[in-house]
């Protein structure tokens, strides 16, 4: 429901011809309003919606104008009632795979539009190009499934793929399926979780929705609708009608080329149009099929067929409109005639998009409102119905309080009336409070309040710019005007969390492993063995000139190698002690660098450090003025650091938190807090590039407060350097943001109370020494996006604080990724698209030796792009300069090397083409990424490797990694799906990182933690490794987990039960994600919890020897009770006590079958008598 804002509308009643404006339009349908300004549009559409009492659906002129009036519109009529229709990529290039994410939003309009009739579509005129099924057709081919239905899963299968959807083993995005014996995993469109459906036989059992980080069930319901995948569903049995015409056609246009003497081209057709229709007749690549859609004589549509007929169209600009539309179709044929040239499609697939005339004529067969800022005859719009009003622009952002306030008085004098809204109520009681105080009184109520003429009402909410209706004397004036920021509005949606990154990551055949006893091997996969009729997995590795093989049992021995990037480790001997000696050499390292992490927290926790008071009045109205909707992982985050601040300890956080998620603000206020305490703070950043643009956020930020920012990096001058070093030891300067060059011996502060430390792990050894340092000295909050494994996070707990945020801010869209193979017409046409939405592009070429020929190229292959290039080796003010000029919109596609990788942040850059991504790291590309989609505009990102090249296994293992993770905060993700990904040595630095080339950095990791505890006083009970020899089978079978990565995964789960809760917490997740267990799952299970209750209580072995099963003590045990278990047990116990204490059963009148229940009870009453002794 739409809650009306009278007082944003009444006034407009006024207007000079409103009225016979109403009634006309309600006579013909149609109207056009003159004398309009970008800043009122969403306001006049909220206002004339009212009055002409119709559901809008708006069409804007560019993508930055939709999500602008997106936003006005969402605070107007409610941001539930509001949604964007973004225009969606016409890709012909043979992308290996890419992100749907634009698909999904585009589905869930076209749902939300036929479930109600009265939500309000955003969208953009060239997003009506694309063509859809009928309305009729989507609706058919949705799927509903409930409770006690009958299905059969496999004709479920056939129809998913029909409509849209990728079969896998395991469901993580959109549009995938997996289907494993009576259970099926879904994740649709439109839907914000996926759902997993059981049977029973053929009955629908349960359906419930999972976590597809998890894969654990989060709750039921009884009934799940399943959307298509695709806005063009197209049958199989089109598609194999559509073949032989695919192959007449191809036939025909090769042979042409071949006439032509293009041989070349023509093969290169036929490969890859051959190979298109082997997937469409098997079934594969839904996006293959949309492609030849052209062939397959189907109806298409476009949205408006979906619209309600009441529904009313709002063109935000006529001729802005039409010129965009004509243009991007131009450049559609220019794109299409080269794409024919060089052989990427057949002719007919040029008809793939709506001719832009038949677009022009559906909008205005509609009901409309066209919007013009002059009116200008158009021989499209036939209607006498025409409404001219003046608007103007409100001051283009006040530059403080004072000059705000001298606007108001004037609008008073001027008997305006005035609406000014001020973001949040807080922010409105505040603003009321401080102009009473100048003697401007204003009235603070909400929008149904009756405004009179000269009256200003103050009052929640925001636009993203103020005007005035001068005619009537109507001022709005938004809380951007004063602040001079664009806030967002605040989203209620629950906001997706990424994944904490676990310690086993996947093992797939050929990976290197470590097995904590026998050293670094290469997993060949899992062997089935049969020994006395009894069959159990194991885990096959290849060691120099042997093979091991593990029982699954122990797989917690077990673990994937993980070096520093690219590190091909050295196989160990079986047998040999070289293993052995680096293991020890290892553990005396790890003893090294828990002594000095102990002995410099002990040091900080002993010295006492400043305490700095609580938050006053001036740190609410700095924060006020943060431009974002803050998401409560950052709120946190700056909690925890002000009540660190706010102690006697000295501070030593470290703040986590993906690319783009708001930690630069978390230290910004930290900055600005230390500065109201009278303390100086230093900023330390990687890289000169960044330094500047942090030293220009900070003076932005500061430049209302008084605060003195400077910065030392080698982008200054001699004399620059001089004065801000002065400024520094007399304390002239608050805030100084640098390079390492603020850990020179001549940099001096009068008062340093924070440093603030942006990827530590970027700077030398040298510069690490001086912190660690520093940290014991003064507060220190430390910021990264290197996802942390929990291994390493666990090993410092207790010695560094850490804030972890994982939230996606509420206005960030996912970059749209795609992996291609290089060709100079795609990056021509990527280019292209970015410039003519206003946008910037990074060229990413990281060969210093050709950069300006690549430049150069690129400004012959797109002579309207303002090309220019950076890397690091250029001098200063070169790189200043150009860096300068990108920023300010002069330069709109930089080719640069991966100087750009850190912390920049050009909100107008949202696409990145990235030249041989295969010879990258996947955190590197991953970093790289990050610097688009830093506003709230859809961001590219194109992963490019050389033509015809044959990708290496790590490489393909990359782009597979960060095309598939394009969700927000997936960089936790990619650490867990694979930490080649930044070379753990950076984390562990040069010192350490040989010793973990040598074993591996999950043993070493373990053994750190470790390490710390006994320094830190803990006495560590050496572990006993049990070992059960019980003659029972115990494996997971292929029909129930047939992927060997799922199963592998459930195995490590399993070895890893340490106690009873574990026990019951695998048991839950295996039945949730395959069904009913197994019996052969259920005995692996038992040995588990059987091996870890044996651990607890020391028992080496558990064995039969035919019917007498023997538990056999370790020799370091000592002092334990049997009596319990020897009343329990006396009929067939029996104890032997000579160097080792063995206890034995006689098991004849027990069945085989009941030997692991007998044994757990067994341990179970162990346990219960060490409890009862305590």
């Amino acid at each position: 429901m739409i809650n009306k804002k009278t007082a944003l509308t009444s006034s407009l009643k006024k207007l000079d011809g409103i009225g016979e404006f109403i009634n006309e339009f309600n006579k013909h349908k149609t109207g056009i309003v003159s004398g309009i300004i970008e800043a009122a549009k969403g306001h006049l559409i909220y206002t004339l919606s009212e009055f002409l009492n119709v559901c809008p659906f708006v069409i804007a002129s560019s993508e930055e104008e939709g999500e602008t009036l997106k936003e006005d519109l969402a605070f107007l009529f409610g941001e539930e009632n509001v949604m964007y229709y973004p225009s969606r990529d016409i890709l012909f290039y043979n992308a290996d795979v890419h992100s749907n994410d634009i698909v999904k939003q585009r589905i869930e309009v076209l749902d939300a539009i036929i479930k109600n009739k009265n939500m309000i579509i955003v969208t953009t005129i060239d997003a009506l190009l694309n063509p859809l099924s009928s309305k009729e057709k989507f609706v058919k081919s949705q799927i509903t499934i409930k409770n006690s239905d009958t299905l059969d899963l496999e004709i479920l299968a056939l129809q998913l793929i029909e409509i849209g959807y990728e079969r896998t083993a395991r469901v993580e995005t959109v549009g995938q399926f997996a289907l494993r014996g009576g259970i099926i995993d879904i994740f649709s469109p439109a839907n914000n979780a996926p759902v997993r459906i059981e049977l029973w036989d053929t009955l629908v059992d349960s359906i419930r929705r999972f976590s597809p980080i998890t894969q654990r069930s989060i709750d039921k319901t009884d009934k799940v609708t399943l959307y298509p995948n695709q806005e063009i569903i197209i049958s199989k049995e089109a598609l194999i009608k559509a073949v032989p015409k695919i192959q007449e056609e191809l036939k025909l246009t090769v042979q042409t080329l071949r006439n032509n003497d293009q041989e070349e081209v023509a093969t290169k057709l036929e490969d890859k149009t051959t190979k298109d229709i082997e997937e469409i007749l098997e079934g594969r690549h839904a996006e293959v099929q949309i492609l030849y859609a052209p062939f397959c004589d189907l109806k298409t549509t476009t949205i408006f067929s979906y619209l309600q007929d009441d529904k009313t169209i709002f063109i935000t600009d006529v001729k802005k409109c039409k010129n965009k539309l004509y243009r991007v179709f131009t450049e559609y044929e220019e794109s299409v005639k080269s794409r024919l040239e060089y052989g990427h499609i057949l002719p007919n697939m040029i008809n793939f998009i709506f001719n832009k005339n038949d677009i022009i004529s559906q909008i205005f067969k509609n009901n409309y409102v066209a919007f013009m800022n002059f009116f200008i005859k158009d021989e499209d719009i036939i209607t006498k119905n025409i409404l001219e009003i003046k608007i103007n622009d409100t001051s283009t952002k006040y530059k403080n309080l004072k000059t705000f306030e001298d606007e108001l008085k004037d609008y008073k004098k001027q008997n305006k009336i005035t609406i000014f809204l001020a973001g949040t109520k807080t922010k409105a009681v505040n603003i009321v409070k401080q102009l009473e105080e100048q003697q401007i009184y204003t009235a603070l109520g909400d929008l149904n309040y009756d405004v009179q003429k000269g009256q200003i009402l103050v009052t929640s909410g925001s636009l993203k710019h103020g005007f005035i209706y001068e005619d009537i004397g109507f001022v709005i004036l938004s809380d951007r005007e004063l602040f001079g920021k664009d806030k967002k509005t605040t989203s209620n949606k629950k906001k997706y969390k990424g994944a904490k990154i676990e310690s086993f990551l996947e093992l797939i055949e050929g990976d290197y492993v470590v097995h904590e006893n026998h050293g670094i091997g290469v997993f060949v996969g899992i062997e089935k063995i049969v020994t006395d009729g009894v069959a159990r997995d194991n885990l096959k590795i290849n060691y120099n000139g042997g093979v091991l093989y593990v029982n699954i049992n122990q797989m917690d021995l077990v673990q994937k190698y993980v070096g520093s990037e690219g590190s091909v480790p050295k196989l160990n001997t079986l047998g040999n002690p070289e293993w052995k000696k680096a293991k020890t050499k290892a553990k005396c390292a790890t003893k090294n660098i828990a002594k000095e992490l102990i002995a410099l927290y002990s040091k900080r926790e002993h010295s006492r450090g400043f305490v700095y008071e609580q938050d006053s009045i001036w740190q609410t109205e700095f924060e006020e003025m943060f431009p974002y909707q803050e998401t409560s992982d950052q709120l946190d985050a700056i909690k925890a650091v002000k009540e660190d601040m706010q102690s006697d300890k000295i501070m030593d956080r470290l703040v986590l938190g993906d690319v783009g998620y708001g930690k630069t603000e978390v230290a910004i206020r930290a900055a600005f807090k230390a500065v109201l305490n009278q303390k100086q703070v230093a900023y330390l950043v990687p890289t000169t590039v960044l330094s500047q643009q942090h030293y220009e956020r900070f003076l932005k930020r500061m430049e209302a407060h008084a605060v003195s920012v400077g910065v030392l990096s080698r982008f200054r001058t001699p004399k620059q350097v001089k004065e801000t070093l002065k400024g520094l030891e007399q304390g002239t300067i608050d805030i100084v943001i640098g390079t390492h060059r603020l850990l020179s011996k001549d940099v001096k502060f009068k008062d340093l109370g924070l440093i603030i430390i942006d990827e530590e792990q970027r700077f030398g050894v040298t510069h690490k020494e001086k912190l660690k340092l520093l940290r014991t000295e003064v507060d220190a909050l430390t910021l990264t996006a290197t996802p942390i494994p929990r291994t390493l996070q666990m090993s410092l707990i207790g010695i560094r604080d850490m804030s972890v945020i994982e939230e996606a801010p509420s206005e960030r869209r996912a970059v749209q990724t795609y992996v291609l193979e290089e060709s100079d017409e795609f990056i021509k046409d990527a280019i292209n698209r970015e410039i003519n939405r206003e946008g910037q592009v990074y060229f990413l070429s990281n060969r210093v030796q050709n950069i300006e020929e690549k430049a150069m190229k690129l400004s012959a292959m797109v002579p309207n792009a303002k090309v220019a290039f950076a890397h690091g080796q250029m001098s200063v003010r070169e790189l200043e300069d150009i860096m300068e000029r990108f920023e300010n919109k002069e330069i709109n596609v930089l080719v640069c090397t991966t100087i750009i990788e850190t912390g920049l942040d050009i909100a107008n850059a949202n696409t990145i083409i990235i030249n041989d991504a295969d010879k990258m790291g996947l955190s590197q590309l991953y970093q790289l990424r990050g610097r688009v989609g830093r506003s709230d505009k859809q961001a590219y990102a194109y992963l490019l490797y050389q033509k015809d090249k044959t990708l290496s296994e790590i490489a393909e293992k990359r782009l597979n990694a960060i095309k598939q993770f394009t969700q927000l905060g997936a960089g936790f993700k990619i650490a867990m799906r694979d930490l080649e990904i930044r070379g753990a040595g950076d984390l562990l630095g040069a010192s350490q990182s040989g010793h973990m080339e040598k074993i591996g950095y999950e043993l070493y990791s373990k053994m750190l933690k470790e390490a710390i505890q006994i320094e830190q006083g803990a006495i560590l009970k050496e572990k006993i490794e049990t070992t059960v020899e019980i003659k029972i089978n115990a494996f997971i079978p292929n029909n129930y987990i047939k992927d060997e990565i799922q199963k592998l995964d459930i195995y490590k789960k399993i070895a890893s039960i340490q106690n009873e809760e574990d026990y019951h917490n695998v048991i839950e997740e295996i039945t949730d994600r395959y069904g009913d267990i197994p019996t052969t799952v259920l005995n692996l299970l038992d040995i588990a919890i059987i091996k870890a209750l044996a651990n607890e209580q020391e028992i080496s072995l558990i064995s039969q020897n035919i019917h007498i099963l023997m538990l056999k003590f370790s020799h370091k045990a000592k002092g334990k009770s049997l009596s319990l278990l020897a009343k329990k047990y006396s009929h067939n116990m029996k104890v032997n006590i000579d160097k080792e204490v063995k206890i034995l059963f006689d098991m004849k009148e027990i069945h085989q079958k009941d030997y692991l229940n007998f044994i757990k009870n067994v341990l179970f009453t162990i346990k219960e008598q060490e409890i009862n002794n305590r």
